[in-house]
């Protein structure tokens, strides 16, 4: 199934878009597309039968906002030099373990949304994402068949970082990762069974029409099992936690000089196959 929530900031529904490619109402089913409902296997079924049955009323898509494809969002973690050619690029050895940090749930917008470039900001950077959304509460899981047990489904998510306040700023990378509006997710949170092989997908982001990153998961140090489990060992995943599983080569800060960061008036379109698009447009704070 491929699920979704419309509507106004702060006010979205959840909605379903059907194999026809028609957006489909589940207000009348479910109350919101959240941890709860991915945790609910009863639930999930009632969205599943209603779908088959063709009993979901179909909604007007035309000028209709596409917000989070998760509401309540309990934490975002991210995992940073993931792929081998990003690792390359920025000058790093591949790292031995996973490095994990978090972004803060409140720097989730929608997949359209605009994407704000922080105050005396000079460095800020573009990177496309696999997400991996939970859906079962994971505590130091033991195999990767039980990590991939645990995940729910799967989206884009748009990793924005500045690079100045990442790295020249001193502390660790919060500040580059967490200002307002870094972490545009979605259009659609695609449930596992619909995502066969996670290791298998391209990722592509262009900046002002001019394709930057052109990658596959099947690059990635850490694959989408690992990360999941590796990260059960040191916090709780719970039904709706996020998991950003990193960023191919192509940023910003990966580029020759003058290193092309992202200023206002900027366009940023993302896609992983299967999973949707993006695109943003860049104003300042």
């Amino acid at each position: 199934m491929k699920l979704l929530r419309v509507g106004t900031a702060g006010a979205e529904r959840p909605a379903l878009l059907d194999g026809d490619g028609t957006l489909r109402d589940l207000s009348g089913v479910v109350a919101d597309i959240d941890g709860a409902l991915l945790a609910d296997a009863a639930a999930l079924g009632r969205v599943r039968a209603a779908a088959d049955a063709g009993e979901l009323p179909a909604l007007d898509a035309d000028g209709l906002r596409i917000g989070p494809p998760l509401g309540r969002i309990g934490k975002v973690v991210c995992i940073g030099l993931n792929f081998h050619d990003h690792a390359r690029e920025a000058g790093a050895e591949p790292p031995a373990e996973p490095v994990v940090f978090l972004k803060a749930a409140d720097t989730v917008v929608g997949p359209n949304d605009t994407v704000l470039v922080p105050r005396g900001s000079v460095k800020t950077d573009w990177e496309v994402e696999l997400a991996v959304v939970i859906g079962r509460t994971a505590r130091y899981l033991e195999t990767d068949e039980d990590a991939l047990a645990h995940v729910a489904g799967y989206t884009i998510a748009h990793d924005v970082s500045e690079r100045e306040f990442q790295i020249e700023r001193g502390g660790t990378w919060d500040k580059g990762k967490n200002c307002e509006t870094f972490n545009p997710l979605g259009p659609w949170l695609v449930t596992a069974d619909e995502v066969p092989d996670p290791q298998d997908l391209s990722l592509k982001l262009w900046v002002n029409g001019e394709l930057r990153q052109d990658g596959s998961t099947a690059q990635q140090i850490f694959p989408v099992a690992e990360v999941v489990r590796y990260v059960s060992r040191f916090m709780t995943l719970y039904p709706g936690d996020v998991i950003n599983t990193g960023t191919p080569a192509g940023v910003a800060m990966g580029q020759p000089e003058p290193k092309p960061y992202l200023r206002s008036g900027d366009v940023v379109e993302l896609e992983i196959e299967g999973l949707g698009r993006q695109r943003q447009q860049l104003k300042e704070a």
